[in-house]
């Protein structure tokens, strides 16, 4: 145990967390992604499974660590829905509250079609897959630095 970190974060998702440099990429999917088959295309090749867990309860611990990159204009990126691009659908609106209470400030998400998303997810740093079954609770968040 160690003080002031959420137990959420465990000692594999922290070393994922500090080994990115600042741009790199993390993908963070549903529990119906095909994250063990795109994790072995990343450059870590690691997938963090945290099983039972919603996607906000995720992001809220990992956004207590995590830098948001300020340099890039989409730091945040989501998974349009396929049947409807311009939805948003209510596990993005709740995760997307929480990294901008993380980031202080507003936060609006560059939307990727599923084939990209997947593309993108693959040259990611690693993917962090809950158990969320939400659709389209699909995100890929850039590291940013400590100033």
């Amino acid at each position: 145990m160690l003080k002031s970190i959420d137990p959420i974060l465990t000692p594999d998702l922290l070393w994922l967390l500090a080994s990115m440099g600042h741009g790199d990429d993390l993908a963070f999917v549903d529990a119906n992604h095909p994250s063990a088959r795109i994790a072995q295309s990343t450059h870590s090749q690691r997938l963090i499974q945290l099983p039972g867990m919603s996607m906000e309860t995720a992001i809220r611990a990992i956004m207590s660590v995590y830098p948001l990159d300020d340099f890039d204009p989409d730091p945040v990126r989501v998974m349009t829905p396929v049947d409807d691009p311009d939805r948003v659908p209510d596990v993005q609106r709740a995760v997307l509250a929480e990294i901008e209470r993380a980031a202080g400030r507003p936060v609006t998400p560059g939307k990727l079609s599923r084939p990209d998303f997947y593309r993108a997810a693959a040259a990611s740093f690693g993917v962090v897959q809950v158990g969320d079954s939400s659709s389209y609770g699909c995100f890929l968040i850039r590291k940013g630095v400590i100033s």
